[in-house]
This record gives C-alpha cells, structure tokens and sequence, in this order.
C-alpha cells in the first residue's frame, strides 16, 4: 500500500480551533453543554482536518482490532452479497468484517465512514471511487489500507479491485449493434447531489460513447427515478421509453433487475422478446439466468472482486505484499448472450406488431 500519512489528533483539532483538548473532548462527547459558537469552530476543525476520534483506545491494550470495515451500496443485491462472502472467505479467520450500507447517499456512505474509523478498523473496502469532500480527507488521512471495489479509478485513493464499468456499457452496446439493431435504448436512475449509482451512470456513458462511434444516435438513453433500481424501476423505465419511441429495437438496462422489469413489461403488452424488442441487462442476476427467456447481461465476477482485494490485504496486513504490485487489479468483464437478445435479421418480422406497442 501506499506510505499513508500521519492521522489527525485532537491536539491538532483544538490547536486549530483555538480551544483546549478537553473541549474538544466534551463537543464531541455531548455538544449541548458547549456553547455554540465553541461547538461551530471545534466542528469545523474537525471537518477540515477530516478527524476522526478513537473509541477504542482507551479499552484495548493492543493497538490491533482484527475487523475490516466494508461498505456496499446495498445489500439487497446479490451481487454485492458474492463480494461480501468472496472477502470474508479470503480474509479466513483472522478478521472479522463490519459491513455498513449507504442506499446509494452519499451523505450516508461519508457518516459511515467516520462511524466505522472511530473504532479503528485495520482496513476499509469501499464499493465505488466518487466521495464527498469530507469522506476523501477522512480517508486519506485514515493512516490504514483503503481499497476502492466494483470501479476502476486512475489513481485510487490507495488501491482498487474492479473493472471499468464505461467499457462494460461499451461491450453491451456492441453486443447489440452486432446484432443489427440501429434504434437502441438504455435505462438507468437519475442523479442527484446526495442520491447517485454513479457506476450505473459510468455505463450509461460507455453505452451512449459506443452508439455514437457506430454514428448511431443516443437520444434514447434515459434516466428516470433513483437508485437502487429495481424491478418496478425497469417496468416503469420501460413503458416511459415504449412511449417516447414505440419504434424502439433494444434496450440496456444498467442491471438486470431492471431488464427483468422491462422485459415482464413487455411481456404485459404483448410485445415479444427478443422478436420486436431486445433486452440486455448487467450483473448475471440468479432471476436473469433462471427466466423464461433467460437475460443476456454484462456479467462480472463479483465474489472474486471479494477474493482479490481479501488476498490484496492479507498481504499488506502480514507484510508479505509487494510493493511493485499494481495500484489497480481490473477484474474485467464478458458478454454473456441468452434468450432475450438475437440477430436483427433472425428476429423475426416487426412492423406489424409495433404498432400495438404504446397501447
């Protein structure tokens, strides 16, 4: 890992704030019974610092805490349920995860972060590279390895186990243009500043920059609701694109929870798939392997992103790492076509039945 520097102390903090320690000590412990413009310097302090206090160094006499902290966006999809279990298993019984979830908040995954150093992890995985301010400086100034999973950041904060999720919507859009198909959609949630699947949002712009290299057009790359997408997300994405353009040939979805729903939406107004509408997903989901047509999809090896970075870490933790490996293990990704795709010209005739599709 890389050399990290020194941590903040609360010396550092009341010496910037221009108070003693034990004020400090006491807006952290219970804010009310400071006053507010003490309170307000002392919290800015600890903001621009990015400090974070310990609570547990008055109860070990060992420095070592054997967990890791891992934050995922959710843990409702199984993707991130197979790192989880990839890590644990890599990490064998010599530490203990503490998992946190941020629903996609920033502002969640920047409290988790401070929650989670307070009681001195010896490492912190973290699902995805785009932080608030605040988390970034907590972390860099963490003092333990940082490892950034399921993205591919140049440069991480320290080290990253994933892939690009750009060239992932690339290779679906490929996938689909190779079919033949020329008037081709794609799904995916909103942005907001809290509120953001910023590796969705990655795909979306990989997906779009491939329609536009084939001189095709991107217009119908939408984004509608938040995340995390779900079923209803696609049933609903769907009918607002069958709307828009009912002479839609294809359609990506940035899970295949989503394709899922769209394809059960389709399949609800008579529209057959992958006849008059293709439907192409990411994630290799369990429901998108066992439908009826099964889901082409994007897939990546979500427990061995677990594996990699618990391995990467046992190696840093025990010192037997090297320090020529690299900062980034790009785990890459595949096209894995099913049912819900095929060739434009094997599809089957369309015009006709695209005339029912708004109804």
């Amino acid at each position: 890992m890389a050399a990290q520097p020194r941590k903040p102390t609360m010396r550092d903090v009341s010496r910037l704030a221009g108070v003693s320690t034990m004020t400090v000590s006491r807006v952290l412990a219970d804010p009310s019974i400071v006053a507010e413009d003490t309170r307000a310097r002392v919290m800015q302090a600890v903001e621009q610092l990015g400090y974070v206090p310990d609570l547990v160094a008055g109860s070990l006499s060992s420095r070592r805490t054997r967990f890791v902290g891992l934050i995922l966006p959710t843990l409702t999809n199984s993707n991130f349920g197979d790192t989880a279990q990839g890590l644990a298993e890599a990490l064998g019984p010599a530490y203990q995860l503490l998992i946190g979830y941020t629903l996609y908040r920033a502002s969640e995954e920047e409290r988790l972060v401070r929650a989670l150093l307070a009681r001195r992890p010896e490492a912190l995985v973290i699902a995805g590279s785009i932080h608030t301010a605040a988390t970034r400086r907590m972390l860099s100034n963490a003092a333990i390895p940082i490892v950034e999973i399921w993205e591919r950041p140049e440069p991480p904060l320290d080290r990253a186990v994933g892939f690009s999720n750009v060239e992932a919507g690339r290779a679906a859009a490929r996938h689909l243009i190779g079919l033949g198909h020329r008037r081709i959609a794609a799904i995916g949630s909103e942005l907001d500043d809290d509120v953001a699947d910023h590796r969705g949002e990655g795909r979306l712009q990989g997906f779009a920059a491939a329609l536009r290299e084939a001189g095709l057009s991107d217009d119908l790359v939408l984004r509608r609701g938040h995340a995390p997408v779900s079923f209803e997300h696609g049933a609903e994405a769907m009918a607002a694109l069958l709307e828009r353009a009912p002479d839609v040939e294809a359609v990506f979805a940035v899970s295949d929870a989503s394709a899922f729903g769209a394809m059960m939406e389709c399949r609800r107004r008579g529209i057959d798939v992958p006849g008059t509408v293709a439907i192409m997903g990411f994630g290799d989901f369990e429901v998108g392997r066992q439908c009826e047509p099964a889901i082409s999809t994007v897939r990546v090896d979500a427990k061995a992103i677990g594996e990699k970075t618990g391995r990467l870490l046992l190696e840093t933790l025990t010192g037997a790492g090297t320090a020529r490996a690299p900062l980034t293990e790009d785990v890459g990704v595949s096209v894995v076509a099913r049912g819900t795709t095929a060739r434009r010209d094997e599809a089957g005739p369309h015009g006709a039945e695209r005339k029912g599709r708004g109804s």
